[in-house]
């Protein structure tokens, strides 16, 4: 099936920075200092971005972080509860902000 995401793109990532070298260039250093081992590890890092790449729906980012959680020595287990972690996160944003709902209904009912 034809679709928008392929994944032969995503080794294209880098290719980005062609036409704009130095955006490039200091968005891959960002990019590399944030995943570099800090505070948390590179594990912990990629088991996180993981988890958002759910959020914001990418799926190159999907793709990369599974490998990524996978070459750091994550499992399925960890990987999974992860995506449960942010889906929570996700829905429970969403159930807040019925509040407002809640709020501008009852001011305009008044």
């Amino acid at each position: 099936m034809e679709t928008y995401y392929r994944p032969e793109d995503l080794p294209r990532f880098p290719d980005m920075g062609q036409k704009a070298p130095e955006l490039g260039k200091k968005f891959f250093e960002y990019y590399n200092a944030v995943f570099a081992e800090g505070a948390l590890t590179e594990r912990e890092k990629a088991l996180i971005a993981l988890s958002v790449a759910h959020a914001v729906q990418c799926p190159y980012c999907i793709h990369a972080f599974t490998q990524t959680c996978l070459e750091k020595g994550s499992n399925l287990d960890e990987m999974t509860e992860a995506v449960h972690v942010v889906t929570a996160i996700r829905g429970g944003a969403s159930l807040v902000h019925g509040v407002q709902m809640l709020n501008i209904a009852q001011k305009l009912s008044m």
